[in-house]
């Protein structure tokens, strides 16, 4: 059975000896897409298919709308990035305690099986936040830092040094998905290895990872979500950024 602090610490030896790896992340909202369901983030309330939900953390940059059929190009790139099976390649589930025993297992469907690179989406947050921000976030500093974020991220008050940023707006996983080129083109041209590559771009990061690490997996690779957000002076609030009860739940596989 996997353990949601030995995965952490997993992730921390390897970052520890530079050892590269990619880690994407498939939440709710991940899942959502790739069941076909219309997905709507706006300003005070989310929309799932034909039900609307108030909910007042949504600011703009967690904005989005993905669209069943006319955006089917990227549903597939997220199949792609989520069936991806290669050495070091951490895929993230929405793990059964967060979305119910039913999509855990149509999940694993979608993988063919359980190995040892499945791991949970959660890994950042949740009971083991603590951890990523005393042991994990440290070991940036050890490295060349590549970060892909939101155009509206403030990154002066980091505790680690960006080499390069790439941003991204609203609706990134259709509005920027040529972005995906640009990176590629930008790390052949520098000849980048041994950099470690920050996602913060929404559904977008799953594709980005996917694609960059098939690339070259000479680096490290790491969606990282919403954890920085706080120190980045964004909008957009997560339970377990505010002290709620996600905070104190350890995931179980």
């Amino acid at each position: 059975m996997k353990d949601f602090k030995g995965h952490l610490n997993l992730f921390k030896d390897k970052l520890t000896n530079k050892e590269p790896f990619s880690f994407a992340r498939f939440s709710d909202g991940e899942l959502f897409i790739l069941k076909n369901l219309e997905l709507r983030l706006a300003d005070n309330y989310y929309q799932l298919d034909q039900k609307i939900t108030p909910n007042l953390n949504y600011y703009p940059e967690d904005h989005k709308h993905w669209i069943p059929n006319k955006h089917e190009f990227y549903r597939q790139r997220l199949m792609d990035a989520f069936k991806h099976k290669q050495h070091n390649y951490f895929v993230g589930l929405s793990c059964r305690c967060c979305v119910g025993q039913a999509d855990f297992d149509l999940q694993l469907n979608w993988r063919g099986e359980d190995d040892e690179f499945l791991t949970w989406s959660n890994l950042f947050v949740n009971s083991n936040y603590p951890l990523f921000m005393s042991e994990i976030l440290p070991l940036f500093n050890s490295y060349k830092v590549v970060y892909i974020v939101n155009e509206n991220a403030d990154l002066t008050n980091l505790p680690f040094k960006v080499e390069k940023d790439f941003r991204v707006g609203y609706n990134c996983i259709i509005n920027n998905y040529n972005m995906i080129e640009e990176i590629k083109n930008w790390i052949n041209e520098n000849n980048i290895e041994g950099y470690l590559f920050l996602f913060s771009a929404s559904s977008l990061s799953n594709m980005m990872i996917h694609q960059l690490y098939s690339m070259n997996n000479k680096n490290t690779y790491l969606d990282i979500g919403t954890t920085l957000n706080k120190l980045m002076g964004m909008k957009g609030t997560r339970d377990y950024l505010e002290n709620g009860p996600t905070l104190y739940q350890t995931c179980i596989w």
